[in-house]
């Protein structure tokens, strides 16, 4: 009996990765244009375009102390601008949210002031008078399908019209009547409406107040799924 042999056959290895080919689409970028292409660099290219305007063009600007009596101006708009910056990203719109923020001033005045209470029981029935408000705004913007824009337009027709008979009923008056020397003011003006020093300027606490909020928008839209 013969037997056949049969050779083994070759082993080869795969030959060794190339490069990845690249286009346009993955090739890495470099910094500046990344950090060009991203939405808010335009506005803080435009914010500084304005701030070295007037720098040249106005001389006080200069000043330490003018330019905190501009960001404490600036800070005190900032706040309210962060929310219904939020709502018209997610493509809605609140009309009412400036004279909301008068109801919510009136009603810690009033309350404060008619009912000799603590000025912090005022301000915590201000808030949620204020989250009462959006709260209802939310609620018939979905119940009604209406758009956001005549809900809110309803809502700072009303709020506005309220203001002014309500404070007109309680006061007397078209304005609140001074708390300033009430249990609690001192406090609530430390939180809310306190300065500080900061090489020889006085700085407003919301201005800091506006950062943090800012911070906070910002790591919302960018970092999580709500915000997406």
């Amino acid at each position: 009996m013969s037997m056949t042999q049969h050779a083994e056959p070759a082993v080869t290895s795969p030959p060794a990765p190339g490069p990845k080919p690249t286009d346009g689409r993955t090739a890495e970028r470099p910094l500046a244009i990344r950090l060009l292409a991203r939405p808010e660099v335009g506005v803080f290219l435009g914010a500084a375009a304005v701030y070295v305007f007037f720098l040249i063009a106005a001389p006080p600007v200069r000043d330490g102390a003018s330019m905190a009596n501009i960001l404490y101006s600036s800070s005190t708009i900032g706040i309210m601008a962060l929310p219904v910056a939020l709502l018209m990203i997610g493509g809605e719109f609140d009309l009412s949210a400036g004279v909301a923020v008068i109801t919510s001033a009136l009603t810690a005045s009033m309350l404060s002031y008619q009912l000799t209470m603590n000025v912090w029981v005022g301000v915590i029935v201000a808030l949620m008078v204020s989250l009462g408000i959006g709260f209802l705004n939310g609620w018939m913007v979905v119940k009604t399908g209406l758009p956001s824009f005549l809900v809110t337009l309803g809502s700072f027709l009303i709020l506005q019209g309220v203001n002014l008979a309500v404070t007109k009923l309680v006061t007397g008056n078209v304005a609140t009547d001074d708390i300033s020397n009430m249990d609690g003011f001192g406090q609530a003006k430390k939180v809310f409406a306190s300065s500080f020093d900061v090489g020889g300027v006085n700085v407003k606490i919301t201005i800091i107040y506006w950062l943090v909020f800012a911070a906070i928008a910002t790591w919302v839209l960018l970092r999580t799924k709500y915000g997406n």
